[in-house]
């Protein structure tokens, strides 16, 4: 019997997109749990909780039941793709070449490359002004600084160093978010929150296009980690139970997302006044306000959860370089993505958040699809495996026509998130993307994105559909 290492957190990782051998595996379902347990409580999906509120006009009451449906559905997702990890032994971009083919897949590993430079600029820039709300004296820029070099130095050591950072934080971060959510709860501050009705809103029953809109938003921030799942598990043992690896991602993701999200919602509610502009559409400035000495602890921890994201988005995106066959060293395409990410935040600075996470939430467009066909090419076609992640094939035209056909045919239902600026009320800004001919179609919707769901749909049923013929 092959020995497993135990894996070092004291030396750069030296794997990059090869495959794992069993003397490098080591590891448990636990390590699924904290590794994204600890990646979401974070800022991002703070955001998310108070955008129900105030943007989406959801009540505290509305928002919760919303937000959990939205979480359990997209934490299933990233379970399955997670359990892919252990089996095939590959970062998850470079196993889809069995579905795409070695060049086809170059598609989904570029836009993977795109989105986690995207929410590893966005995630930074977030966490320096949840900074900058305690300390307003920070530099943004100097602060963008700092927060990517301490990312960027998680991310060259790798895997193991990543994996004991997000255990050590998940229980750090958890009893915070805990002890703060406890707190809040019990203050008397809660009974105005549970009572107070947002502007457009409807204590009685939410519009149609709120609960979409909020169920849009939550569900695709979760699905959007799935490209890079088992980039986390691949060292784990060949033979570890595939269920339990996806229950742990699952239940990991899906409680620590939904925990940061309801927790937004209910500091919107708590707070009742929306601060214009778009640097502080999380309210970190009224945080700080609002509680004070509790208020300085969860805006750091705020802080502290978008390191514990950017970890993952950073080295997920080094793997998704090398899966482009650029030749060099992972830690390489670690400093190049970190690098690019540095001179994004500097160029779009503060006044750009909310535009820039609507930009990216529309670049997740691609990502269910994506993982539509490749669930049904592992659990049901049961045709990805470690020999195929290397086939030479070029291109499989027939996959790259069925993800393209998926998205077009999605096209009229997609309404990017912060283009409904008041749902309940004025509707959406005219803008290229959804008019003057898609706009009418989302709008029978009541301006709630569907296009993830539908993408999905058509995309596994047509897959299933070629490989079984």
């Amino acid at each position: 019997m092959v020995s497993k290492s135990k894996g070092s957190t004291t030396s750069v990782e030296q794997i990059g997109i090869e495959h794992v051998p069993d003397s490098k595996r080591h590891g448990n379902a636990i390590m699924a749990f904290t590794v994204w347990f600890a990646a979401n409580l974070g800022a991002a999906g703070f955001a998310i909780g108070v955008l129900a509120v105030y943007v989406f006009g959801l009540t505290l009451a509305q928002a919760i039941p919303v937000l959990l449906i939205s979480n359990l559905i997209g934490g299933l997702i990233l379970g399955l793709t997670a359990s892919m990890g252990p089996e095939l032994g590959f970062p998850q971009m470079l196993s889809s070449r069995s579905a795409f083919g070695r060049k086809g897949n170059y598609l989904p590993a570029a836009f993977n490359w795109i989105s986690t430079i995207g929410w590893f600029t966005f995630n930074t820039i977030l966490g320096v002004i949840a900074i900058q709300a305690v300390y307003p004296a920070l530099d943004l820029y100097l602060g963008v600084i700092a927060l990517m070099l301490i990312q960027v130095v998680i991310a060259v050591f790798g895997h193991d160093i990543i994996h004991v950072f997000e255990k050590i934080m998940s229980i750090i971060l958890g009893l915070v978010f805990l002890a703060l959510a406890a707190l809040i709860l019990t203050s008397p501050q809660l009974s105005a929150a549970l009572s107070y009705v947002p502007q457009g809103g409807n204590a009685a029953m939410a519009t149609f296009g709120a609960i979409g809109a909020t169920i849009a938003v939550a569900f695709s921030y979760i699905i959007a980690w799935s490209p890079y799942a088992s980039d986390y598990s691949r060292y784990f043992p060949e033979k570890i139970s595939k269920r339990s690896v996806a229950l742990a991602a699952m239940f990991g993701g899906a409680a620590a997302s939904f925990g940061v999200e309801a927790l937004g919602a209910l500091v919107a509610a708590v707070i009742q006044n929306p601060i214009a502009g778009s640097q502080n559409v999380v309210l970190f400035a009224g945080v700080a306000s609002a509680f004070g000495g509790l208020g300085v602890v969860m805006l750091v921890a705020l802080a502290v959860g978008a390191i514990t994201a950017n970890a993952l988005n950073i080295y997920s995106n080094s793997l998704s370089a090398l899966v482009l066959d650029i030749k060099a060293k992972r830690w390489i395409t670690v400093a190049a993505g970190g690098l690019i990410g540095l001179a994004l935040a500097i160029a779009v600075g503060a006044n750009f958040v909310t535009d820039f996470e609507n930009f990216l939430l529309i670049l997740d467009y691609w990502i269910t699809p994506w993982v539509a066909i490749m669930l049904v090419d592992f659990f049901v076609a049961k045709r990805t495996a470690a020999h195929l992640a290397k086939k030479s094939n070029i291109i499989d035209v027939p996959t790259i026509g069925i993800y393209a056909l998926s998205i077009i045919i999605s096209m009229p239902f997609m309404v990017p998130s912060t283009v409904c600026t008041a749902i309940a009320m004025t509707g959406c800004i005219n803008i290229p993307l959804i008019s003057p001919v898609l706009s009418s179609m989302a709008g029978a919707f009541g301006y709630a994105d569907f296009s993830y769901f539908i993408s999905f749909i058509i995309a596994g049923v047509a897959y299933c559909i070629y490989r079984k013929l």
